[in-house]
């Protein structure tokens, strides 16, 4: 076993590399690219708390190799068809963290505004209702919990909506729908502002330490996670949202253009 196999199998338990993205074999780059981004979130070293930190280095490196390998179609193929890889690219031969800003580029406020703009009243967004009116079994809480950018201020439209598509029976009526009372939405709107007041408290700080800050900073995720979504049940579907804003906005480096 090679010495880059033993580290997977040390710091996550496997040496298959995609069992260490938690893919499958046959995923597609963009999946590769998404369960990458996912992990290296949870444990890039400037993320984490201090006596972490040791330990979310070498992790952190150890999935930036995996990705470069399975990103690579040569060096995927070779590793899918022998089982091993190349040691000569050494770990700590290679800024990782360079390396990860190089593919997710820093995306804006003013990037999800427009994005939230042209969300709402699109094919998108009535999809993400429908979804979530099923899954949810019409539950508006459940719904503002799953639909990007949804709160108390689109209660009557999006209720229209639904209403309109029950109607047609292309929906079920479901009672959690039907018995979504005044004092449910009233309460629903309390907690929002709330959430909302948090999430612009956020904003704040973020934008404020960001003045001495470069654009290398990964401190804006928090935020606009936090200022996007809202609620932490929303943070699934970001994922998603997230990869649709970078490939739509991000610009590769050394091209002219404006975000």
């Amino acid at each position: 076993m090679s010495s880059f196999l033993k580290l997977c199998k040390n710091y996550y338990g496997t040496k298959d590399l995609y069992e260490v993205l938690r893919i499958g074999k046959k995923s597609t780059p963009d999946e590769v690219k998404k369960a990458y981004r996912k992990l290296s979130l949870e444990v890039h070293p400037d993320r984490v708390l201090e006596e972490e930190k040791e330990n979310a280095t070498e992790k952190f490196k150890i999935l930036g190799k995996v990705y470069s390998i399975l990103s690579d179609p040569e060096k995927r193929n070779v590793y899918d068809e022998t089982g091993s890889i190349d040691d000569d690219d050494d770990l700590s031969g290679r800024d990782w963290s360079q390396y990860w800003r190089s593919l997710f580029k820093e995306i804006s406020f003013e990037d999800i505004i427009d994005y939230e703009k042209k969300y709402k009243s699109s094919e998108e967004e009535l999809e993400d209702l429908i979804q979530s009116y099923k899954n949810g079994k019409g539950s508006m809480d459940y719904i503002y919990d799953h639909v990007p950018f949804a709160s108390p201020e689109d209660d009557d439209r999006i209720r229209n909506i639904l209403q309109e598509l029950i109607d047609k029976g292309e929906l079920p009526k479901h009672k959690a729908f039907i018995n979504d009372t005044p004092r449910k939405r009233e309460a629903r709107k309390r907690k929002f502002m709330k959430e909302a007041g948090e999430a612009e408290k956020a904003k704040k700080e973020i934008l404020k330490k960001k003045k001495g800050a470069s654009d290398e900073d990964l401190g804006d995720m928090d935020a606009l996670k936090a200022i996007m979504m809202r609620r932490k049940e929303r943070e699934a579907s970001a994922d998603a949202l997230f990869q649709h804003l970078e490939d739509k906005y991000c610009k590769p480096k050394g091209k002219k253009g404006k975000k």
